[in-house]
């Protein structure tokens, strides 16, 4: 290694004072400027440790390099990506794209002042929570909601307005933990209320609840498996049956959905979910469930459930610090009209849509974005059949029939071309199944053939 050239390089200032540097503060800050400074000098240092020559420091090739780590450093760091890995909910990639009519009514919010919380009948300060309430109740047959900015939110605030210093009955193989390390029984006991423990991983029945029953008993939780499938020797009681129990003991029934959906899925294969409306028409005082899973509209935690309980929600002073904000509201209420009639959710909403789509309406999707990649010099595309599944924590067990497109760009091998995907403008998600890079094409929107030919073609020619 060549400690000469170590000290030849410049010093920042003296870079700084260097006319075709300092022409580039027509157009960035100074303080752009000299990160870049920075971090292309730590490039020049690894350059030399490789062997490397130094670099001609006023030349126009190092300005342009300088210009780019700025153009870098401004580029937004959430970005749109398209989703090719045929996971509809998929929690790292921002759960339930929305619909256009979603999209439209966040525009719309965000591009001036709403009557939020401002009632326009009589000019008086309004409720951010009636916005949604008539839907919710005629969706789900309960008597009033409230709407939080998650579900965890939505269990927090039901524990802590209900069961605190006091006792929440629980399954065993209901004890569940959700994206982020969210318990089931951390969340009770946090919220100042005590677990008790009832039957076993995979059998409980109505006697063990009985037992378990005090004059301190706030409440029994039941909680929907939504993440994960318990098969074979399993019992727990009806929904019904639990509910006029409960009833009869003087406590709660609340039921955490988790996912939560609005419409039976069964007809179409996916899976057998019980709906809301089924919880509310079993006997459930509160159902609490997400508002960007199965739903497919933004993140929201929903609760819905008997109005004195609802209105005991509102006052709690908790609320406030869970609350949804404008734009997600809007959006809500937007992706819950999609559920009325004479809207099909199963069409508009995506995540519907993309659970819904039949194998045979897929193939041909798949063909085409074969064909369109086929068409780039060294990119070869075949079409297979794959699998894919709800995500999101949601239909666990259930695997989704589809279509997807297997490719390979040049000399790169599987693990190459995922990586050039992923890095590429815009980036593209797929996974690697048997040794095959592979795109699904499930969880395509509209438009992104188009995008993933050009991006492809792209990383080909570079």
């Amino acid at each position: 290694m060549n400690q000469d050239l170590f000290r030849q390089i410049p010093q920042l200032n003296d870079l700084l004072s260097l006319a075709s540097v300092a022409a580039l503060e027509d157009q960035w800050s100074r303080g752009e400027i000299v990160a870049a400074l920075r971090d292309q000098l730590d490039v020049v240092r690894a350059s030399l440790k490789a062997g490397h020559d130094l670099p001609d420091f006023a030349s126009e090739s190092f300005v342009r390099a300088i210009e780019a780590a700025m153009q870098d450093r401004r580029q937004l760091n959430l970005r749109p990506i398209i989703n090719g890995t045929g996971i509809i909910i998929h929690t790292n990639l921002g759960r339930a794209p929305l619909a256009p009519s979603a999209l439209q009514a966040i525009d719309a919010s965000a591009r001036g002042y709403t009557n939020i919380e401002f009632d326009l009948n009589n000019g008086k300060r309004g409720s951010r929570y009636d916005h949604i309430r008539d839907l919710l109740r005629d969706l789900t047959g309960a008597e009033d909601a409230v709407v939080v900015n998650n579900c965890a939110a939505a269990v927090t605030v039901a524990m802590a307005t209900f069961a605190r210093a006091r006792e929440v009955i629980v399954s065993r193989g209901e004890l569940v933990e959700i994206g982020g390390s969210f318990r089931v029984p951390d969340v009770i006991s946090q919220n100042g209320a005590r677990l008790v423990e009832v039957g076993t991983t995979n059998k409980t029945h109505l006697a063990d609840y009985e037992k378990a029953i005090t004059n301190n008993t706030a409440a029994i939780l039941r909680t929907h498996t939504s993440n994960y499938q318990l098969v074979g020797f399993t019992a727990k009681p009806a929904m019904a049956d639990l509910a006029d129990f409960a009833h009869s003991q003087g406590v709660l029934l609340i039921e955490d959905l988790g996912s939560g959906t609005l419409v039976d899925l069964s007809p179409y294969g996916v899976g057998n979910e019980p709906t809301v409306g089924d919880s509310i028409k079993a006997g459930a005082d509160l159902v609490t469930f997400s508002g960007d899973k199965l739903l497919g509209g933004p993140q929201a935690g929903i609760i819905v459930g008997k109005a004195s309980l609802i209105a005991a929600l509102r006052k709690t002073p908790l609320l406030r610090a869970m609350r949804i904000d404008k734009l997600s509201l809007a959006a809500l209420e937007a992706t819950l009209r999609l559920y009325q009639e004479p809207f099909q959710p199963e069409k508009e909403v995506p995540v519907l849509s993309m659970l819904t789509a039949q194998p045979a309406a897929l193939e041909p999707v798949a063909v085409e974005l074969a064909d369109a990649l086929s068409r780039i010099q060294a990119v070869t595309a075949t079409v297979h059949p794959s699998m894919g599944e709800a995500g999101g924590g949601s239909l666990p067990g259930v695997e989704l029939p589809s279509f997807c497109v297997a490719l390979s760009i040049g000399k790169l091998n599987p693990q190459e071309t995922i990586s050039a995907l992923r890095e590429g403008d815009p980036a593209i998600i797929g996974r690697i199944v048997k040794n095959d890079a592979i795109l699904d094409v499930r969880t395509l929107m509209p438009g992104d053939i188009a995008r993933i030919a050009s991006s492809v073609e792209a990383i080909q020619s570079s």
